[in-house]
């Protein structure tokens, strides 16, 4: 499988592109799915100015391989917020995306759900609404890759 080295740099790009779709949407909250997605959520959130970040775990790969199962934890109280965006690094199958808005629909029915991404596959099962690239190669994100140590 062809890899792609994603860089520092290019996610401020990124970011640049991903920040006005999202301020046009006025979410109110915003909430970063760990672990891919905790970087971008909290540079999105200090470029759009805004302390409405959470964060929820959700579990359906080990590295590379997917797995048969979702773990979806630590969801946070959005009994007050009604504009919605969930941030991530990529959406790839999309099954973890729609477990994720699946619990939380379930939960605050009051709630709009919106997607941001940097990368999509057109072949998920969900797309994101607001997104930058897609992901023709196996992404290694800076984040994963630049402080481990050298085997």
């Amino acid at each position: 499988m062809e890899k792609l080295y994603y860089s520092y740099d290019e996610c401020l790009e990124d970011c640049k592109v991903l920040i006005p779709q999202i301020r046009e949407y006025q979410p109110d909250a915003m909430i970063a799915i760990a672990r891919g997605g905790l970087l971008l959520g909290h540079l999105l959130s200090e470029a759009l100015e805004t302390r409405e970040i959470y964060s929820l775990n959700s579990i359906h790969y080990d590295g590379t391989k997917k797995l048969d199962t979702f773990e979806i934890f630590n969801i946070p109280d959005l009994s007050r917020k009604h504009k919605v965006v969930l941030i991530d690094d990529i959406v790839d199958s999309g099954e973890s995306m729609v477990e994720i808005i699946k619990i939380l629909q379930e939960k605050y029915h009051h709630c709009e759900f919106k997607i941001a991404t940097i990368f999509y596959k057109p072949t998920a099962l969900i797309q994101p609404d607001f997104t930058v690239k897609e992901a023709k190669n196996w992404i290694e994100f800076f984040w994963e890759v630049d402080l481990l140590e050298e085997k």
